[in-house]
């Protein structure tokens, strides 16, 4: 019995085979046979069995010369916004392209003939590795350099299209390029995207899966789950930081980040916990229920104080919508607690509120937000016609 749950919990080996596995498998290594190579990763960058690619990529005598960190750093260590050093790992320079430095300049590219980037993404506009990869496209396409994109999994899925698009005023290194906040595509098919639409020029070979299918979140590829960053920690997170991550940078109330569920939950003291979720249900959003939860954060602006407030359950992941969700808390939160709400809104600050339209892509949700009484079914629907749009248009980039 004690063998048989233990063999539960264990990944399960070949289920889906990422970019690395098809690289090796097919032989593609044979292609950069005398080529000096530059590895863009971090500690997620594995094959289906958790051997590190660079590790790999040297087994197969691919000659590494340099390695890039993103946001993060090359452990994964680092909190968001903190600016990571330039260093050292296993005898190979590793240049940060998070901190002053976001794209590889000349002095990291010396003796680089070929860039590989291999790092697991979470689907999610503001999540920076997404634009890192386009920063390398870039910087690749000027110095007419190949780019090998290793793919991996969209952990929510490449089905959930949700959220709105990027308006130019609001583009970011948290939002770089016009696509839904959740946009549906792996890695690979983003980066065969800015090739296509923002005519990067860049000399790129995306390497597929095998065996991935778009219905697939991270928990049904039988891959092990690395944290992405200390605040991603399990595969199922990407789809609820899609879901609070946004309402969090407004600081009105806990997310979870402090806590053992972050972005599961969101509370605060001032809130009935089961007038939230009762007032949540009846909104029928599809897919999700709103379990009355209380608990107490162990750091963070509220650390150690009561909050009541809502677990985020995902009843049915077809019909489930992060960003609704997202835009229904705001909106009942707004409409239950208009003082409070408009306390913490009239504190928000330029940075905070440039930070929040970033994030957005728009400043449309903040207005809405600040001056409907009643702004969630109107956050929700914003740009619906616009991501119907970008639906077809992303059909010629998909792989699967």
């Amino acid at each position: 019995m004690r063998l048989l749950l233990l063999l539960m919990w264990l990944p399960v080996w070949g289920a889906v085979e990422l970019g690395v596995d098809t690289f090796v498998k097919e032989g593609i290594d044979k292609e950069l046979k005398g080529k000096r190579v530059g590895l863009v990763s971090n500690h997620t960058g594995v094959d289906k069995h958790l051997h590190s690619t660079a590790e790999v990529l040297q087994k197969k005598g691919v000659q590494l010369v340099a390695l890039f960190s993103p946001e993060h750093g090359w452990q994964g260590n680092h909190y968001a916004g903190e600016n990571t050093a330039n260093g050292n790992n296993a005898h190979l320079p590793v240049y940060s392209l998070h901190g002053k430095t976001r794209r590889p300049n000349d002095q990291m590219l010396k003796g680089v003939d070929v860039l590989i980037y291999d790092i697991q993404d979470i689907g999610v506009r503001s999540y920076t590795y997404a634009t890192t990869l386009f920063y390398v496209m870039e910087e690749a396409a000027k110095r007419k350099m190949p780019v090998y994109v290793f793919d991996r999994p969209n952990p929510i899925n490449g089905v959930i299209i949700d959220g709105g698009m990027l308006e130019e005023k609001w583009r970011s290194f948290i939002g770089y390029v016009n696509v839904p906040y959740c946009h549906g595509m792996t890695i690979g098919e983003l980066a065969t995207f800015f090739n296509g639409e923002y005519k990067i020029g860049c000399q790129l070979k995306v390497i597929p899966m095998k065996g991935w299918k778009r219905t697939m979140s991270y928990m049904d590829t039988g891959l092990a789950w690395i944290p992405t960053s200390p605040h991603i920690p399990e595969a199922d997170t990407p789809l609820f930081y899609a879901s609070t991550g946004i309402l969090g940078e407004l600081e009105m109330v806990n997310i979870g980040v402090g806590y053992t569920l972050p972005f599961k939950v969101v509370g605060a003291p001032w809130i009935d916990a089961d007038l939230f979720a009762e007032k949540l249900n009846s909104q029928k959003l599809r897919g999700v229920h709103f379990f009355p939860f209380h608990y107490r954060p162990f750091y963070g602006s509220l650390k150690g104080k009561e909050c009541h407030g809502v677990l985020i359950r995902v009843t049915d992941i077809s019909r489930y919508r992060p960003l609704s969700v997202q835009y229904l808390l705001m909106g009942i939160l707004k409409s239950l607690y208009p003082q409070q709400t408009k306390g913490y809104l009239d504190k928000v600050d330029g940075g905070k509120k440039k930070l929040f339209c970033h994030a957005n892509g728009n400043e449309e949700i903040y207005r809405l937000l600040l001056n409907e009484r009643y702004a969630a079914w109107k956050m929700i629907a914003y740009q619906e016609d616009e991501r119907e749009q970008f639906k077809k248009l992303r059909e010629k980039y998909l792989i699967y």
